[in-house]
């Protein structure tokens, strides 16, 4: 029997070696943690790499979501009350962040085949007061841009990207493919940090100016401070290891791809569904490798006794969250039936994927997979 883990960080060590903690060393040794030239040359650098304008560090993915929306209110292009539409099917932190800027979550849901926002629903979630769509691209794929960003243009809405899994994933070149996209750098991402980091990413210099200073107090000179703000920075070390680890990015990307496409062409049990490969496999870089099987608990039990580890991506939809429920909820989400979405959340399992694995791992998991019989 092979063990194969669900994921494993050995692919850091053996491509960058002793560079990175040559770069944390450096840090140390230079005295300076918070805001300094290192957090700058990694916002320049993955600007450029997204091919944007300005990035900026923050503390974290949520942050960056947060932020990204209040600004928006602070510019004044939303107001507080002004409904975003989000996909049913994402992480919670998608959800919190609206609630946290002070809008109105509007749950849609996702297309059974992609996973990512069923554009088809836009227009029956719209009311006077849906303000932005924010897309987010599930599992490392970007979600139907360009027909959400039609959509938003008839309907003189917003369109905002949670792009935390999504590290690399494009489209004509183009990273950003909105007013602004947030990303999270939490370790296991695409490109992770060795703790919590995040960044926001825009054309938009004005709202990146807001973005920064919401997340430094408020201030943008010391000790005058114009807006209500908060505390969420990117720090140097975070930012030493992120520099170091951009250049690998996209070669760490392909090999999740080549895992991806094997999987997809070799998975052939009747009892499991796997998401294609899209038709620009670029668009796509695979931060989660789900299937999606009725007997779930029973596929990951019997992966399990075959040393293969797997987790599962989210079992409990945001609007079946206790914390949205009751009179928590009051004046909170506002969603419809949401079935696609709770069947997914039913029926996922994510197995192994990431630069780390061999492929004689990646032919033990299919061989597995194609094995289970329910």
């Amino acid at each position: 029997m092979m063990n194969v883990p669900f994921y494993s960080l050995d692919y850091v060590n053996r491509d960058l070696g002793p560079s990175l903690g040559e770069s944390i060393e450096a840090v140390v040794k230079s005295n300076w943690f918070i805001r300094g030239s290192r957090c700058q040359d990694f916002e320049e650098a993955f600007a450029a790499y997204c091919g944007a304008r300005v990035a900026v560090g923050v503390g974290n993915g949520l942050d960056a979501l947060t932020l990204m929306l209040k600004a928006s209110i602070v510019l004044g292009r939303m107001a507080e009350g002004d409904e975003v539409i989000v996909p049913a099917n994402t992480f919670i932190a998608t959800v919190l962040a609206v609630k946290a800027a002070g809008l109105v979550p509007v749950l849609v849901e996702p297309d059974t085949e992609s996973c990512d926002l069923d554009v088809k629903c836009l227009q029956a979630a719209c009311s006077s007061k849906t303000r932005a769509i924010l897309a987010v691209h599930l599992y490392g794929r970007l979600a139907d841009m360009p027909a959400i960003c039609d959509f938003a243009k008839a309907q003189g809405m917003l369109v905002f990207e949670d792009a935390a899994q999504a590290h690399g994933a494009f489209l004509d070149k183009r990273r950003v493919l909105s007013n602004a996209a947030a990303y999270s750098f939490y370790p296991t991402k695409n490109l992770g940090a060795m703790g919590d980091g995040g960044a926001v990413v825009t054309d938009d210099v004005e709202l990146a100016r807001v973005v920064r200073m919401l997340g430094n107090y408020g201030s943008e000179k010391k000790y005058v401070n114009q807006y209500v703000g908060v505390n969420s920075r990117l720090d140097e070390v975070q930012s030493a290891i992120l520099l170091a680890k951009l250049p690998h990015l996209d070669a760490w990307n392909r090999r999740r791809q080549d895992i991806a496409a094997r999987y997809c062409a070799e998975i052939k049990n009747p009892l499991l569904r796997v998401t294609p490969v899209p038709q620009n496999p670029q668009a796509h870089v695979w931060h989660v490798f789900p299937v999606f099987c009725d007997s779930r608990d029973e596929l990951q039990g019997f992966l399990k006794g075959h040393g293969v580890e797997t987790l599962i991506h989210y079992p409990i939809p945001p609007h079946q969250q206790e914390a949205f429920s009751g009179a928590l909820a009051r004046g909170g989400l506002r969603h419809g039936a949401l079935p696609v979405a709770e069947k997914l959340a039913r029926t996922e399992l994510s197995i192994p994927m990431g630069p780390s694995m061999t492929d004689d791992q990646a032919a033990y998991v299919i061989d597995m997979i194609n094995s289970y019989k329910a």
